[in-house]
């Protein structure tokens, strides 16, 4: 299925999800690249928006560093998944929420500026649905930079995962972060109005930016795709039972195989989820998926591994992360 038919923007989603440009006229930069003006960039970029082929033009930062966040998953009755769903969605800090094939079927992601807020997030949505909540922490990312091809490759270069330097961290930036995670505005100069909202310079605001991101603090910086609108909808989260000393060689094999988008091991629920090591596979079809699968399977990290495959059925949430209660403070 073609969804993208005009080459310039297969070119302005494939080429700017990362690095995008740090400077006061970022769209003059694209479009001096591309062959364009400023203004036809600031306005294609607005209709994929609009459109709902991308979320926003924004960052994504490293887990747990200047945030917290979690993994968690609820068994819903099926026939109030719905409703379940709906109310998980109400809490500040949920920003994906999806329905998958299995017993526990309604997974979502909790963030907060800290894990006092993510814990209480997690207690609040297991009081308002009656569910036990899963908490499935991050233990160790071997590849977080979620990105999409659009000329025929199935996933981006992979970057791999590498420690943050919070020591780069200063007062206000964490107001910065949560303004980029929501999206910057698409306008010719979006530094200066992000400078004008937070009462601050917009040499100040991209000098930041830099810094956070050579700190590593922004994990990736761009636009960032609605990837089922794109066409990848046959996506899976595949779990794998393995002690946490198999996975220092299962982990890193996984994370470099071509298909996987997303790699990482958490903490195990004894008892209820033993499963340690992750990946997504965001694919076109069924099929693709699979054949990823088979390709992971036999990996010698994994060949016999037990193992489960959670196709994703529905999104019922996708929106950036919870930095900071207060986005326009110093805090």
């Amino acid at each position: 299925m073609q969804i993208i038919s005009d080459p310039v923007d297969m070119d302005l989603l494939d080429k700017w999800q990362r690095d995008f440009p740090i400077t006061d006229r970022p769209f003059q930069i694209i479009a001096d690249q591309l062959g364009l003006d400023e203004q036809d960039v600031v306005t294609r970029l607005n209709r994929m928006k609009q459109a709902g082929r991308i979320t926003r033009i924004g960052a994504t930062c490293a887990p747990n560093t200047v945030s917290a966040s979690t993994l968690a998953a609820v068994a819903a009755p099926p026939e109030y998944i719905e409703e379940v769903a709906a109310v998980i969605a109400t809490h500040a800090g949920v920003n994906h929420s999806y329905q998958r094939e299995n017993r526990l079927n309604l997974w979502f992601v909790a963030t907060g500026p800290d894990r006092a807020h993510v814990d209480a997030t997690l207690a609040n949505i297991a009081t308002d649905t009656g569910l036990e909540v899963l908490d499935l922490r991050l233990m160790r990312p071997f590849n977080i930079d979620l990105g999409f091809s659009m000329t025929g490759a199935m996933t981006a270069p992979r970057t791999p995962a590498r420690p943050a330097d919070v020591t780069a961290m200063r007062t206000g930036d964490r107001a910065i972060l949560q303004h980029l995670t929501d999206g910057l505005a698409i306008t010719a100069r979006p530094y200066g109005e992000l400078a004008a909202r937070l009462n601050r310079s917009e040499s100040d605001i991209t000098d930041r930016i830099r810094a956070l991101q050579a700190a590593g603090i922004i994990a990736r910086f761009g636009v960032i795709v609605r990837h089922r609108a794109l066409g990848w909808r046959a996506n899976c989260m595949v779990v794998w039972d393995l002690p946490s000393t198999q996975i220092d060689q299962a982990g890193p094999q996984l994370a470099d195989l071509p298909g996987v988008t997303l790699c990482y091991e958490r903490r195990p629920v004894p008892g209820l989820w033993p499963y340690r090591l992750y990946n997504m596979i965001h694919a076109r079809s069924r099929d693709e998926a699979k054949a990823v699968l088979a390709r992971a399977r036999a990996l010698p990290g994994l060949d016999g591994v037990a193992h489960k495959v959670l196709f994703s059925t529905r999104c019922f949430k996708q929106t950036g992360a919870l930095i900071s209660l207060q986005p326009g403070t110093a805090a």
